[in-house]
């Protein structure tokens, strides 16, 4: 951890057992017990450059480039791997709010990301500290937007990406990485099974010399992710939302954010109410959703996932028992919607936001009509919901 740490950067820890560890790529970097590690900062040496008052902090920050970066004292301590991601714009959605008699409802746009998806808020952080540490060749199983992150930051530090992703993927995601210049195999099954042919693919990274960029194997993507938590309180004017929909496949964002809160807190941002996060899943592949109905603190792998959402098609989630803990301790809720209702709200958000929505941030809006009618949201709470990538890589 040496050549990470400096004034605010303090350690590795893991998310279960707290243990510590050191980042060696291209070693594995999952604690012993096998949970994610995270990131820990010291505290107190952030608060006194950002300041602990929401009007110091906002002035610091207001004259700092508008990209996720702005917040570096709570980022990897490395130069950036950047092409200008983050700092999305939080758009008030007037006319869904009408429709639904709810409101104020707001849509975290993060469509205009690089690669049309939020997944360059991991990948910035991540390849950042890989090619810190000398990493020159790079692997991952992906569901789609996560390949097309990969191999544009991967392209940007020029190092070698390969990728494995189910043959279901949409073919924009598939020319996309390959026009990045990305090696793509294509694989039966779901990014599970991806996963699993990478590995006996590859063979170990310790070995073969390459490092595992797979969502939770290492710990940086989710420090990317979470500065989408830091931009709503922001842009909020330094106000937690009431409710927060998020789609949740590998679960690196709704981790981040949670793991954001509690950094803010700690900084004086904000106080020790939280969000009730709301996990939203695809009727067909639903796992946090069960465990959350069953009340499981883990999730057990969903057979044969099915749904037109590629984000959302992750049978089992490394993080599942952190996903479960952000939505029980915030009083929230783990929604599945069906692919019908997720694609109509899609085209509702375009048609009445001009949002070009994709079939994630679709779900989000369905989850929340879900949520209305069952009194769990009311009018006159603050409501965010995620709108994770563009439609445009689904058109047929």
């Amino acid at each position: 951890m040496t050549s990470l740490a400096n004034d605010f950067v303090d350690r590795l820890a893991c998310s279960r057992c707290e243990r510590e560890r050191a980042f060696a790529p291209p070693a594995a970097t999952l604690c012993s017990c096998g949970a994610p590690l995270l990131v820990r900062y010291r505290i107190d040496a952030v608060r006194d450059v950002l300041g602990g008052e929401p009007g110091r902090v906002a002035t610091r920050l207001a004259s700092r480039p508008a990209s996720l970066w702005r917040y570096a004292e709570v980022l990897p301590a490395v130069t950036p791997v950047t092409l200008g991601e983050g700092f999305t714009p939080l758009l008030e959605a007037r006319h869904l709010a009408a429709d639904l008699d709810l409101g104020p409802l707001w849509i975290k746009d993060e469509a205009v990301n690089p690669t049309g998806s939020f997944k360059a808020r991991g990948m910035t952080a991540a390849v950042s500290v890989a090619i810190a540490h000398g990493v020159r060749r790079v692997a991952a199983p992906s569901a789609g937007n996560a390949a097309s992150a990969l191999a544009a930051y991967g392209a940007r530090a020029g190092l070698e990406v390969q990728l494995f992703l189910p043959e279901t993927t949409p073919v924009p995601f598939i020319r996309e990485a390959r026009r990045l210049g990305a090696a793509v195999q294509l694989v039966p099954g779901s990014i599970a099974d991806a996963g699993r042919v990478m590995r006996e693919t590859l063979g170990p990274p310790e070995d073969n010399g390459w490092f595992d960029m797979s969502t939770l194997r290492e710990p940086f993507r989710v420090e990317g992710k979470k500065t989408m938590a830091y931009e709503i309180v922001e842009q909020l004017g330094f106000r937690l939302p009431d409710v927060i929909l998020y789609p949740t496949g590998g679960g690196t964002g709704i981790i981040g954010m949670w793991k954001a809160f509690d950094e803010m807190e700690q900084l004086g941002w904000i106080g020790s109410g939280r969000p009730r996060m709301i996990s939203v899943q695809a009727a067909g592949c639903a796992p946090i959703v069960r465990a959350w109905e069953r009340g499981d603190s883990t999730a057990e792998p969903w057979a044969d996932p099915v749904t037109a959402a590629s984000g959302l098609r992750v049978p089992c989630s490394l993080g599942d028992f952190l996903i479960l803990a952000s939505v029980r301790d915030s009083n929230g809720a783990a929604v599945a919607v069906s692919d019908e209702e997720m694609m109509r709200a899609a085209g509702s958000i375009g048609a009445r936001e001009g949002i070009d929505a994709c079939p994630e941030g679709g779900a989000c809006l369905a989850a929340l009509q879900r949520l209305k009618d069952a009194g769990r949201v009311r009018r006159g709470e603050t409501i965010v919901l995620f709108n994770t990538g563009t439609g445009l890589k689904y058109a047929v």
